[in-house]
């Protein structure tokens, strides 16, 4: 694993989510109460993934490359290899979605959000084309990718998430689920000593 020193964190939450998620607010406070110099950023996702890209990159245009990281959640994971296979930097990977534009195409319409339910919006079916489009191929730099996948997700199928990576460095759970409920205890401090802030 090559060293690194990070100095900027962006945290990509999943879909309906937000940075209310329990994984987004474990991971800054963690950040603030232990490395209050690192810049710390965790976005509020817009439902077209073509303006959430957009919305990201423009964010993270000047920050260094070598001193960055991203950690990602579920469609946040899908981002966050998005975004590493752009910026060549160290990607953290939660239950990351391996197909969204097929996983998703069933929820074309309403939607409420995970921790607002009265904050509504609609799922486009353009949005499924936008996914598509930001499909990348194997990263190049496994040795730069940690993933937490669990075989009891209900949601994705964990067989294709580790295919998905392969070289990765993965911890794969026997059980578990996907919201990681144990993250807190068991997987905040392997994905922060994998993120390495200053």
């Amino acid at each position: 694993m090559p060293p690194m020193t990070a100095t900027h964190v962006l945290y990509l939450h999943g879909f309906r989510s937000s940075p209310q998620s329990m994984k987004a607010r474990l991971v800054a406070q963690h950040v603030a109460q232990r490395h209050p110099g690192v810049t710390w950023w965790c976005p509020q996702l817009p439902p077209s993934p073509r303006e959430a890209m957009a919305l990201v990159l423009q964010g993270i245009a000047d920050w260094p490359r070598d001193a960055m990281a991203v950690i990602g959640s579920s469609l946040g994971g899908f981002y966050a290899s998005h975004v590493a296979a752009v910026t060549g930097c160290r990607a953290v990977l939660l239950n990351p979605a391996v197909d969204p534009a097929r996983d998703l195409a069933r929820y074309i319409g309403e939607q409420t959000a995970w921790h607002d339910p009265q904050q509504h919006f609609y799922f486009q079916p353009e949005f499924i084309g936008e996914l598509r489009a930001l499909e990348v191929a194997p990263l190049p730099r496994a040795e730069q990718v940690y993933a937490v996948i669990a075989k009891g997700d209900e949601v994705l199928d964990w067989r294709e998430m580790t295919a998905r990576y392969p070289g990765a460095c993965i911890t794969l759970l026997e059980g578990g689920d996907h919201a990681l409920s144990d993250f807190e205890t068991a997987h905040l401090g392997p994905v922060m000593a994998f993120v390495d802030p200053a």
